[in-house]
């Protein structure tokens, strides 16, 4: 098996954001995590506390007899596919059973990544937005068939008529008849509007789309649309009065101990203290530090986090998917997992059958074109695989596109 696709999976590689980061990685097992963890804790002490709570979540979760060092296995992909760093988590009966994080930060230093270092996840931000929805639907803030003029009354006049009746279902979904791409002109003003908080900004760029003709009828066809999550997360933000980071901190990352997470380019400005996003240039790695797509956008493709995060997720939709789930009730897991009739989308996830998963996975990649993250899970095989590179475009799409297949082969074999 050399791929986790098949000829018949015709949404693998999704629709990406205008940029993306790429990371260089060398790895640090939950072994070796676990073995400085004391000395660490001691020369660290309260001013490291975020980053050594997050190895000792892990440590604590999976001893080392029980979690294998994948590095060996991902470096022969990261070297075949020049990726700058390779990191990958692997869940299997519920349970982390094998990471790995290889590589370098940035081309031409010798930084090498973690476990805990943190990648840019892209459009796999899109599912974390759903379950933020699922949770507000849940608590009655709004309901999935809230129109957006319910929510915004105040650009009704100045909506385009058809887009009035738009549910919030439709928006995250991708059915809601709003361009896949974005206005060219109102694309650039919104790279100009890069001041005031995101939510402002959003604001901004939103009462100008809600003028602009829909490509398609409301709920007529799938169009990948990270405006409609935009969108979405603006409708979330009206009912509750908080903007959408804050939500999704306390609604998704605090309850499922997602610590690293965060938003925008994983490093500090000016510091190699992350993975850097690359990109390629004449057969080269190109370093783009400090860049990521517009705030305006972020329901559909701003998070960054770790791997072992990212595996956190993971499970945390595996077990949703099996029936076990927590934070959201089974019934809510279903809706949000499950594509419409005779489509491939649900909420965030692309639903499509394969013969390695024994029927239904969910997957979805992200890619700001400086990074390029996966995520697969197959529930009846109770098994997940994350990988992501500090690298966006088609070679890194092939490399993490590999290196999930080589987890599966590894961990399912036929």
């Amino acid at each position: 098996m050399a791929s986790a696709r098949t000829a018949n999976q015709k949404h693998t590689v999704l629709p990406r954001f205008i940029s993306h980061r790429d990371e260089n990685l060398i790895a640090v097992g939950i072994s070796d995590v676990q073995v400085r963890l004391n000395s660490m804790w001691r020369v660290f002490k309260w001013s490291c506390l975020p980053a050594v709570a997050v190895s000792l979540i892990f440590a604590e979760q999976a001893h080392s007899s029980q979690v294998s060092n994948l590095n060996s296995d991902i470096e022969r992909v990261r070297t075949e596919f020049h990726l700058p760093a390779l990191a990958v988590a692997v869940i299997a009966q519920g349970k982390i059973v094998g990471t790995g994080a290889v590589g370098i930060r940035e081309e031409g230093t010798n930084i090498p990544v973690t476990l805990v270092d943190k990648f840019h996840i892209g459009s796999c931000t899109k599912s974390m937005t759903a379950v933020l929805a699922a949770r507000l639907v849940e608590r009655r803030k709004i309901a999935w068939s809230t129109t957006v003029s319910e929510v915004f009354p105040e650009w009704r006049e100045r909506m385009v008529p058809s887009l009035r009746e738009v549910t919030l279902e439709q928006l995250l979904s991708h059915r809601s008849g709003i361009s896949g791409k974005a206005d060219e002109e109102l694309w650039a003003k919104t790279w100009r509007r890069l001041k005031g908080r995101p939510r402002e900004q959003r604001i901004d760029y939103l009462a100008e789309v809600v003028t602009k003709p829909l490509e398609s009828e409301p709920g007529s066809k799938y169009i990948y649309s990270n405006t409609g999550y935009a969108l979405a997360g603006a409708m979330l933000e009206k009912v509750t009065d908080r903007d959408w980071e804050t939500l999704i901190r306390k609604k998704v990352f605090k309850p499922l101990h997602l610590a690293s997470a965060g938003f925008g380019p994983p490093n500090s400005p000016g510091k190699i203290d992350q993975p850097i996003g690359h990109i390629k240039e004449d057969g080269k790695l190109v370093p783009i530090p400090d860049k990521d797509n517009p705030p305006a956008i972020a329901p559909g493709g701003a998070v960054h986090c770790s791997i072992l995060d990212l595996a956190k997720y993971a499970q945390f939709q595996l077990a949703g998917s099996r029936g076990s789930g927590r934070l959201l009730r089974p019934r809510t897991f279903q809706k949000i997992q499950t594509a419409a009739p005779g489509q491939e989308y649900a909420f965030g996830w692309v639903v499509a059958d394969r013969s390695w998963a024994k029927g239904k996975t969910l997957n979805h990649n992200g890619s700001n074109t400086m990074f390029f993250t996966a995520i697969w899970i197959a529930p009846s095989r109770n098994f997940a695989v994350v990988a992501a590179t500090n690298l966006g475009g088609d070679e890194a799409r092939e490399g993490v596109d590999q290196a999930v297949a080589a987890m599966i082969k590894k961990y399912l074999p036929e």
